[in-house]
């Protein structure tokens, strides 16, 4: 009788207002493997913020890196940084606290950050795609038209479009304040969209950007591969050399562009298979797989400022110069970083 007393205590988040949510109670076995994946958390946490603040600071500091696409990647490593700052410390916490212990105020501004920065950081990949796409497709158009004001007009765009789109949906009520998996109870922040903003989210912060980075990275790739293989067909004195470069140029490029797409798709899948599953099929998706999802949707700001800058010498450059603290330097400022987008290397965004 008093081992079943035991196996029944429940134990309550208390909050104020005279509110008690009941706590998920978790067996040792997952409790451990929690603690050991939240250790590896900390340790991406660590690296998205080390990793885009190289980015901040490089392209912040030398005049060379200030380029149209380098100020989307800019903009997208403050997102993604902010994103490791605020976002990705308070997931570890609650994933291991299952109660919230920080009040009403402090979870309206989180919820706020947690959209608006996730929204920014996938806004701005899209817009990477479109920049890449324009390059590569219409060079002449693009070492024209394309400067470093109508980049900046393309970041503000990005931001204000962001704020608009998170702030219409925090003030509507699109936030149910739920946790996935567990009943809902009011002193509880974990952000879950409602059934008329799921579907929103779902296309505006997924599928479109998904369908736009698909599309026009598919183009960018053929032609790509069309112009490796013109420059092997115009050499024919060296047909055996040639044929080498087209095809390692190729891979380079199929490999650049395999790694955007599926590293994208692969981190946010999880997390919006299990929306689907619990808003409209009705399926309670455990809680513990449900942060685990969303972990791993994060990871991907921290994996950015490898694909978008360590693939490229100027970051690598540039970090060099800044852990031997030659950045400090004033003759620093002009540094030949090499440049990432020129007049004539345009063909060789995807092959570099």
């Amino acid at each position: 009788m008093q081992d079943e007393l035991i196996d029944h205590v429940e134990y309550f988040c208390y909050y104020p207002g005279n509110v008690s949510c009941t706590k998920e109670v978790r067996t040792p076995s997952t409790s451990l493997l929690l603690y050991i994946l939240a250790g590896v958390y900390v340790v991406v946490t660590f690296l998205t913020f080390c990793g885009n603040l190289v980015v901040i600071i490089s392209i912040s500091h030398f005049s060379q890196l200030r380029t149209p696409t380098n100020l989307l990647i800019l903009s997208l490593a403050i997102a993604d940084f902010f994103v490791g700052v605020l976002i990705m410390p308070i997931i570890t916490i609650q994933s291991i606290e299952t109660c919230w212990y920080f009040g009403e105020v402090f979870c309206f501004i989180y919820s706020f950050f947690l959209s608006l920065l996730t929204t920014t950081s996938i806004n701005n990949l899209a817009v990477i795609a479109i920049d890449r796409y324009i390059a590569i497709c219409h060079p002449l158009t693009y070492s024209n038209k394309i400067t470093v004001q109508i980049g900046a007009m393309a970041v503000a765009a990005i931001w204000i479009s962001s704020v608009t789109y998170t702030g219409t949906m925090i003030l509507s009520g699109g936030n149910t304040e739920g946790v996935i998996g567990v009943d809902p109870c009011p002193g509880d922040c974990t952000f879950v969209f409602n059934s008329t903003w799921a579907p929103i989210d779902l296309i505006y912060s997924f599928l479109l950007p998904v369908f736009i980075m698909v599309m026009l990275y598919a183009k960018i790739f053929l032609i790509a591969k069309r112009h490796a293989k013109t420059i092997s067909t115009q050499q024919r004195n060296s047909v055996g050399k040639n044929k080498n470069i087209s095809k390692k140029s190729e891979r380079k490029a199929a490999k650049t562009l395999g790694i955007v797409v599926t590293v994208f798709i692969m981190s946010w899948l999880p997390f919006y298979v299990c929306s689907l599953l619990n808003q409209f099929m009705n399926f309670a998706v455990p809680s513990v797989v449900a942060w685990a999802c969303l972990w791993i949707a994060y990871v991907n700001s921290g994996i950015n400022p490898i694909i978008y800058a360590l693939f490229y010498p100027w970051f690598r450059k540039s970090f060099k110069l800044l852990i031997t603290c030659k950045i400090c330097k004033s003759t620093s400022l002009t540094v030949n970083c090499g440049v990432f987008y020129g007049l004539n290397s345009h063909k060789r965004i995807l092959i570099n």
